[in-house]
């Protein structure tokens, strides 16, 4: 398992390379003279205080969400728990056009933070949620009769229950924070991706872009090391059988009436308000777009996904199982590692993917392979984080139960581990597939000549200027994104 985990690890690896052999190029002064810029450092102090107002606002909203999801009788309950996964199919950028044209001249660090928290805040929200469906609420009952009140016995039973699921989530919000470029490019905020974006498309300078993202790959690192040494500490609250599980409980009219309007207010500022303006720029051009080109953007854009999904899940299992089951140095590498990929800009990935490909195998350049592969190194961390959420809460007495009747350890996997953490792992290669649909720098830079994505189809019309025949794209790209992100509300709820 180890050396498996390992492999992955070194394939997730690879984009260092292309960003270790051009820094290494420019020779140390270069490196130190780019480091030692005052912009860079205000790079990194915008991008850090960024990720952190972001990991708190989805913290804070995703937990709470869940908690009136799960835990609150509400009209049409099943309704909420699709709204609170569908932000997911809308990307960030689509968010950001959106809010320009509902509020023009709107900019800066706290319209981008808007923006974010709502497009990550399921991140937090889908796997607490599951946690709190299976989180085992005989201990709460117990310190209710000892005559703790019902909010005080949630927050010190339940919630040390459900702490893991959210931290592996928010560690997914600020990696996706680190490496977004569209929404802080539309909202003019200068964080470490627009830096390195101009770096590369505008001055050509790929040193200086090199060193910003050998610099954004220790941020990510950092915050994969924060997210394990806090996890460590919460590990009392993995692998509880539930003796029972909570009903939601009825509060008073006005009570139910206040938590579903603010749920309501929520999904109209990140669903109905991107919608309805797409809707608007659609009907005010006046064209009729080229549904035949849609439809074949659209068919590549579903196969992408369900393709980088596959891999990613193959390649994310002994990761994940490495994580849940086994502590030690090594482990700890591959699995920091495994994520180092989703820290990176797209773009990067993408320049390290073709200087690799070129340099290799010439023949793969520009090909669906290569494509698929960078979708893996970018998404990987989501379905390590949801596998590892999965296989920690199977208990090991069961494992230990299968290996005694003489299974051996493949056949435990696929008869009691395997089982039972299916449902976490297949909601992972969800979100690879909500999330690939979205990606766009690394696409525009590796997908076959003559093949385009509703992502790309989105781009073409935007930095043309002509958002009316820009916007059928992103419908559909929003449309095709919210089957899978169903799927996964679906599979929470059930």
């Amino acid at each position: 398992m180890l050396a498996a985990g390992a492999a992955v690890a070194a394939l997730a690896a690879l984009p260092l390379v292309y960003l270790v052999v051009r820094a290494g190029q420019a020779g140390g002064d270069r490196v130190v003279d780019v480091l030692t810029r005052p912009r860079t450092w205000e790079l990194a102090l915008n991008t850090v205080l960024l990720v952190v107002a972001v990991c708190l606002g989805c913290l804070v909203l995703g937990v709470a969400t869940a908690v009136a999801v799960a835990r609150v009788r509400l009209p049409a309950p099943g309704l909420w728990w699709v709204l609170a996964s569908l932000p997911l199919a809308m990307p960030s950028y689509i968010t950001a056009f959106a809010w320009l044209a509902a509020w023009p001249g709107i900019d800066g660090f706290w319209p981008l933070v808007g923006v974010m928290v709502l497009a990550c805040t399921p991140y937090v929200t889908i796997p607490v949620l599951a946690a709190l469906r299976l989180a085992d609420t005989g201990p709460e009952d117990v310190a209710r009769t000892l005559g703790r009140g019902p909010v005080a016995a949630f927050t010190t039973v339940t919630l040390p229950q459900v702490l893991p699921a959210a931290l592996a989530g928010s560690l997914l919000v600020a990696l996706y924070t680190l490496s977004d470029f569209g929404a802080p490019a539309l909202l003019r905020f200068p964080a470490f991706t627009w830096a390195i974006h101009s770096s590369y498309t505008g001055s050509l300078d790929r040193v200086t872009a090199a060193v910003l993202a050998l610099l954004l790959t220790v941020l990510a690192l950092a915050l994969v090391l924060a997210e394990r040494r806090v996890r460590r500490r919460t590990s009392t609250a993995r692998a509880v059988v539930a003796t029972r599980r909570a009903e939601p409980v009825s509060l008073t009219p006005l009570g139910t009436g206040v938590v579903a309007t603010v749920l309501a207010a929520v999904a109209a500022l990140s669903l109905l308000l991107p919608l309805g303006v797409l809707a608007g720029r659609i009907l005010r051009a006046g064209s009729t777009p080229d549904w035949a080109d849609l439809a074949r953007s659209t068919v590549t854009t579903l196969a992408l996904g369900a393709a980088a999904a596959a891999l990613v899940v193959v390649l994310a299992v002994p990761v994940g199982v490495l994580a849940a089951r086994y502590r030690g140095r090594a482990v700890g590498v591959v699995e920091s590692l495994a994520y180092l990929g989703h820290g990176l800009p797209g773009i990067v990935v993408g320049l390290s993917l073709v200087f690799l490909s070129l340099g290799l195998v010439p023949e793969l350049y520009q090909t669906a392979p290569v494509l698929v592969f960078a979708y893996a190194v970018l998404f990987l961390p989501k379905a390590i984080g949801a596998t590892r959420a999965a296989v920690e809460r199977v208990p090991t007495s069961v494992e230990e139960v299968s290996r005694t009747l003489g299974r051996s350890a493949l056949g435990t996997w696929f008869s009691v581990t395997g089982r039972q953490a299916w449902p976490g792992i297949a909601a992972g290669g969800l979100l690879v597939t909500v999330t690939t649909m979205k990606e766009l720098p690394a696409t525009l830079m590796l997908r076959p000549i003559g093949i385009d994505t509703l992502a790309t189809d989105l781009w073409q019309h935007t930095s043309l200027g002509t958002y009316g025949a820009a916007a059928p794209a992103a419908l559909l790209l929003v449309l095709a994104a919210s089957v899978p992100a169903w799927f996964l509300s679906e599979r929470g709820r059930r």
